[in-house]
């Protein structure tokens, strides 16, 4: 990577927030060696962390008319979704009001009528509801010490699930290790249905959880990949054939 350097540097009581640019890419974070959100500056709308990639599989089993996204970084899967969707509705929610400015100003978020981003809590922020229940609920809370613990709490699953309409899903991002932690499996498959995991290889350890059982097969997964990646940008097949239920 060539020489990157510093457009922003600012901090709020949660810690400090930095943009690096290398003239190809520009990169958002929240601690030294930290790369919170990254896009490629000519392509803002694809995706470039393997983990957010992974998260789009969701859009094989929805075809969603509302999304929700808990954790907005540097704007990178609204940016894409928002892209790849030609109507979908999205609201953000960010605990941050300096990262959403700091996404606005840098990040080349798309705004329109199709957006709405709220500062709050997003914990606190499922508990009063979205305006309208989601077709998708993804999550991607971390904060300087990594990713926000009460993502793991059976009242913030059942809050998610009380979000997402009976035919939605709810995605998360989380570490590697949480792939262990047996009592976050078991209110998965206790709170929804059709529960399954992807390794991406890079540290995470993506979920999607759904309200109802989908029986596509694998030919017509496949096929489907095949739609949503052209306009995504990247092949989601490679991420589809690391998928498994849980």
């Amino acid at each position: 990577m060539n020489h990157l350097n510093l457009l922003h540097d600012s901090a709020d009581e949660y810690g400090p927030i930095r943009v690096f640019d290398d003239g190809k890419f520009r990169i958002l974070s929240f601690a030294d060696g930290d790369e919170q959100s990254r896009i490629q500056l000519s392509t803002p709308h694809v995706l470039q962390h393997e983990y957010t990639q992974a998260m789009t599989l969701s859009l094989l089993f929805s075809q969603p008319k509302r999304i929700g996204i808990l954790g907005l970084g540097g704007g990178t899967l609204l940016n894409a979704l928002y892209h790849a969707i030609p109507s979908v509705q999205i609201t953000a929610v960010e605990l941050r009001q300096e990262v959403i400015d700091a996404a606005q100003m840098y990040f080349k978020l798309p705004n329109g009528k199709r957006i709405q981003i709220e500062n709050d809590d997003a914990q606190n922020y499922l508990v009063s509801g979205f305006a309208k229940k989601v077709d998708i609920l993804m999550t991607d809370l971390y904060n300087t010490e990594g990713m926000e613990r009460g993502v793991l709490q059976t009242s913030f699953l059942e809050n998610c699930a009380k979000n997402i309409k009976e035919n939605g899903l709810l995605v998360l991002n989380c570490w590697m290790d949480h792939k262990n932690d047996l009592e976050l499996v078991a209110n998965l498959k206790r709170i929804f249905v059709d529960v399954r995991a992807i390794d991406t290889g890079s540290g995470n350890w993506v979920v999607l959880a759904g309200k109802q059982k989908n029986e596509l097969n694998g030919k017509e997964l496949k096929a489907s990949a095949q739609k949503i990646s052209a306009q995504l940008g990247f092949p989601l097949s490679r991420w589809l054939s690391k998928m498994y239920s849980l």
